[in-house]
């Protein structure tokens, strides 16, 4: 399924479709503020393997990045964060970066071996809203594509035309980014630079 959605103001019947398609353990491929991810559920187990099979990655080793719809429920998923991280996820927040911070036992059992998790507010009202209306975080790997001269697809009709038969649904938001979100590194109360990304790093 193709669906049409707009950043500024996303159709409250079309995010239910999206909603569903999740609840029913789809997989789908949405905008951000940076590049096209693909996500699932962080709930169903077997749309996360379906998603660690479309990303080629290894479950246990797999280092997805829930995206949030803000920064409310962050203590379901991750244990104590010291005051200076928490500031400044809230001053950089909703934004393009990736904060990777120690798991808590609620995180699903399908990713229980991971100690870190990568929690992201994307600068977009289009992920945030599925995630609002959605009720949980959903799980997110940006989408990459194997070329030689691209690492990734920003133009939506793109995307639908390689992945139709693969996922359940794409989502069309609008032509993404090329560069990926930065990511920080806060384990340990501190904060590390991983990935330079879009995201500017002018506080280190």
């Amino acid at each position: 399924m193709f669906v049409k959605l707009y950043a500024d103001n996303p159709n409250e019947r079309q995010l239910r479709q999206v909603v569903d398609c999740l609840k029913n353990g789809g997989v789908i491929i949405s905008p951000t503020d940076t590049v096209y991810g693909i996500s699932c559920d962080i709930y169903n187990i077997k749309a996360f393997e379906k998603l660690c099979y479309l990303t080629k990655k290894v479950k246990e080793k797999s280092n997805f990045s829930f995206i949030c719809s803000d920064l409310s429920n962050l203590s379901e998923f991750t244990k104590p964060i010291n005051n200076s991280i928490f500031k400044l996820m809230r001053q950089l927040l909703p934004g393009p970066y990736t904060f990777v911070l120690e798991a808590n036992s609620n995180v699903p059992k399908a990713i229980q071996k991971k100690k870190t998790i990568g929690i992201r507010v994307p600068d977009n009202n289009i992920p945030r809203e599925i995630v609002r209306m959605l009720g949980n975080p959903i799980m997110n790997a940006s989408l990459k594509v194997e070329d030689d001269i691209m690492e990734y697809i920003t133009d939506p009709e793109l995307i639908y035309e390689q992945y139709a038969d693969k996922v359940d649904m794409v989502i069309d938001g609008g032509n993404g980014d090329y560069v990926p979100s930065t990511v920080l590194n806060c384990v340990g109360g501190t904060v590390e630079l991983i990935r330079q990304g879009k995201g500017v790093v002018d506080f280190l």
